[in-house]
């Protein structure tokens, strides 16, 4: 196998970290030399090929990832908070460049992550696809041209296994349209709403999450005004799309200095 950045993917076993050890096989500039997973997990210290049903491919599945982190130009990480901030105190050490589409994380994890991009590049975004960060852009200019007489609501629906709400890219364009009202999302943040709430508070900006069968994802952006209403949505219907993200993310930062980045780095929004 031949390539030019050496990737690596954690928790492979994963409906994601399947997709992303697919993304990585299949694009030419990439060299996938191991995967992680949780000790214990029926793969680990088994051949990836036979793991996924095949033939064995002589990419190791770990259960202890420092010794494919450290060989990485590149490490791909769609987990949970706790193996990430793991993963991204090895990543620092081995001067990694790391692609994180975990959710979930607090801002404690963020500080964590903060610390580790000091001594590495850190490419983290709640959705790696083009559309979403396109529509990223959008929210945050329709915010900087509408005033607070135009409620902002942000609508998301996934499949019924997503275990976090509001998901990491309906956070991603709140965040946007915070921006362009300059404002910090925590400041206008208004979370899902039951019972007694009282009027809508002006200038802030609402979620909601809604889970159901296998909706890969959807997400609305509403400029609620008198008399007239905008919305941008993006609809994604296949979930490689997020994967193929990841490695282009993965091949921009190779090379890239320490730093904290996002997707629109990556496509240069």
């Amino acid at each position: 196998m031949t390539g030019t950045s050496r990737i690596s993917v954690m928790g492979a076993s994963g409906r994601m970290g399947r997709m992303l050890v697919q993304a990585v096989l299949e694009n030419e500039h990439c060299e996938l030399i191991g995967v992680s997973e949780r000790p214990g997990h029926d793969w680990a210290g088994h051949d990836l090929g036979v793991c996924l049903g095949g033939k064995a491919n002589g990419v190791p599945v770990v259960d202890d990832p420092l010794e494919i982190i450290a060989n990485s130009d590149a490490v791909l990480d769609f987990t949970t908070p706790e193996a990430t901030i793991i993963h991204a105190e090895l990543t620092a050490q081995a001067r990694a460049a790391h692609v994180i589409g975990t959710t979930g994380l607090s801002d404690d994890d963020l500080k964590k992550l903060s610390a580790a991009a000091r001594h590495t590049p850190i490419i983290r975004a709640g959705n790696f696809s083009l559309g979403v960060n396109l529509l990223t852009v959008l929210t945050r200019k329709v915010a900087e041209a509408l005033d607070a007489d135009f409620d902002i609501e942000i609508v998301e629906m996934h499949h019924r296994h997503k275990v976090d709400a509001p998901s990491g890219t309906a956070l991603m364009l709140g965040e946007a349209a915070a921006e362009g009202r300059g404002a910090q999302l925590e400041d206008l943040r208004d979370p899902a709403r039951e019972g007694i709430t009282g009027e809508r508070t002006r200038g802030n900006i609402g979620f909601a999450a809604l889970r159901g069968g296998d909706i890969v994802g959807e997400h609305e952006v509403i400029f609620a005004g008198l008399g007239e209403r905008i919305t941008l949505k993006h609809i994604a219907t296949d979930r490689m799309l997020f994967a193929r993200g990841a490695v282009k993310a993965a091949l921009w930062g190779h090379h890239k200095k320490p730093g904290e980045y996002s997707m629109l780095d990556v496509l240069g929004l």
